[in-house]
């Protein structure tokens, strides 16, 4: 089985910095695309950034400038630091990635969300 935990929402005040982290567990083979994806009240979820296993990044144009993700391979965890905070940032977070369970399985896995709350 696999797992995706995140960690790191919480309130923020508008222009503020959250970092969040999502760690995979379980049984891994490798872990392809990784990626940040937001789902506000009254929303369609949307993607917020992406790297691949190569580390190419790219982002939705909202956050653009003001948010990086990046990933450490060997603890098998993406993150997603926000800088800049705006309130319309307020959104359930989730994590997701792309992760092989042997050579020639291959799921697309999704972790629990965490709340983000931009507000003053």
């Amino acid at each position: 089985q696999v797992q995706l935990v995140e960690s790191g929402g919480g309130l923020v005040q508008p222009g503020g910095s959250l970092r969040l982290s999502c760690a995979v567990s379980g049984s891994i083979f490798s872990i392809g695309a990784m990626g940040w994806y937001r789902q506000a009240p009254g929303k369609q979820r949307e993607l917020v950034a992406g790297i691949t296993s190569g580390g190419v990044t790219n982002y939705a144009d909202s956050v653009k400038g003001r948010f990086t993700i990046s990933r450490d391979n060997a603890k098998n965890t993406v993150y997603l630091l926000m800088n800049s905070l705006k309130p319309e940032d307020t959104a359930e977070y989730y994590c997701n990635a792309d992760v092989w369970v042997s050579k020639w399985s291959e799921g697309d896995y999704w972790g629990q969300g965490t709340q983000v709350t931009v507000s003053s």
